[in-house]
């Protein structure tokens, strides 16, 4: 599953009822939480995530709901939810008692006014948390949402904020030559040879990786074989290009790489690869495919993969069937 809260996805936490000990965008933060037991500011301890102060006389922050504070995310992508983790990791006497969550699909970018009048649902009923842990909560709901509220009760702080599920695209936007292998379009790694220094569903992320940190890389490999990553498309699809980005893998890129599909089709011969360069590769002989395998020869490490093509008829009716029965 991915995280659809994410910042590498592009989740953002577009507003929060206070923040005063800790910035609410730490909530989405894809890495871990980190702690600086000297770090501390002019109000207080410094924590790696969202923290607001204690429960007294609130009227200055009209919004806050009753007895709770909240932050919204609006996702990177639409998705359906699986499993939501509101992890407190180093709050431990400043955590919050308890936490629910909400969700809502509105269309387009609404402002936070927008979004407070609009008909919000409960995706984790109210649950007791543990400090200093990543208390996680099983969704069984198979709506689709497009931004999440975090809700405390009554206050305190919240390190990270992750929303696992599976991305379901609006298949308005996938019409015409886009990414079929983007996250944000619901392309996913099914499985990869070998993830020794990072992973790779960053190969799927919008953005291009900042250092080779946020990229896939494997391994040194000493024996026979080679190794490879099999991405699911967002759909059938007729594929035109295939990009294979060494952008930062100086020392650490693959020699060569080739891309087949899960039936054996040919879309790159094995072709040699530069470090640290964008590749761009037109496809040939263009075919229908759903996954597709990029061996790189014989490891080494990737930036971004992209594979740009067209979704086939079929392929675009069971979107536009999917996106209309999940309706929140």
């Amino acid at each position: 599953m991915i995280d659809l809260a994410s910042a590498a996805l592009g989740g953002q936490v577009i507003h929060a009822t206070d923040e005063l000990f800790a910035d609410r965008r730490h909530l989405v933060d894809p890495r871990p939480a980190r702690w600086d037991p000297e770090a501390f500011t002019r109000d207080g301890k410094e924590y790696d995530g969202w923290e607001t102060r204690r429960s007294r006389d609130r009227e200055d922050l009209p919004d806050r709901p009753g007895d709770a504070d909240h932050a919204v995310v609006r996702l990177g992508a639409p998705g359906v939810v699986h499993k939501v983790v509101v992890d407190t990791a180093h709050f431990t006497g400043n955590y919050p008692e308890a936490a629910s969550v909400e969700g809502v699909r509105v269309a387009g970018y609404p402002t936070v006014g927008e979004l407070a009048a609009a008909s919000w649902e409960t995706v984790v009923p109210r649950a007791a948390l543990l400090g200093d842990t990543a208390n996680a909560f099983q969704v069984e709901d198979p709506r689709v949402w497009t931004h999440l509220r975090l809700i405390i009760h009554p206050d305190g702080g919240v390190a990270r904020f992750r929303a696992f599920g599976e991305v379901v695209p609006d298949p308005a936007f996938l019409a015409g030559t886009v990414d079929l292998a983007a996250a944000v379009h619901g392309g996913r790694v099914v499985d990869a040879s070998n993830r020794f220094y990072s992973s790779p569903e960053n190969l799927l992320l919008p953005q291009q990786a900042a250092t080779i940190g946020g990229g896939w890389e494997t391994a040194r490999r000493r024996g026979e074989g080679n190794d490879w990553v099999r991405i699911s498309l967002a759909g059938e699809a007729v594929v035109r290009r295939v990009d294979l980005d060494t952008t930062h893998f100086v020392g650490n890129a693959p020699g060569s790489a080739a891309v087949t599909s899960v039936d054996g089709a040919i879309l790159l011969p094995r072709t040699r690869l530069l470090p640290d360069t964008p590749h761009r590769f037109l496809v040939s002989t263009p075919v229908p495919v759903r996954e597709v395998r990029v061996d790189v020869f014989p490891d080494g490490g990737l930036n971004r993969v992209r594979v740009l093509g067209e979704l086939t008829a079929s392929a675009l009716a069971g979107l536009h069937e999917r996106w209309g029965s999940t309706t929140a």
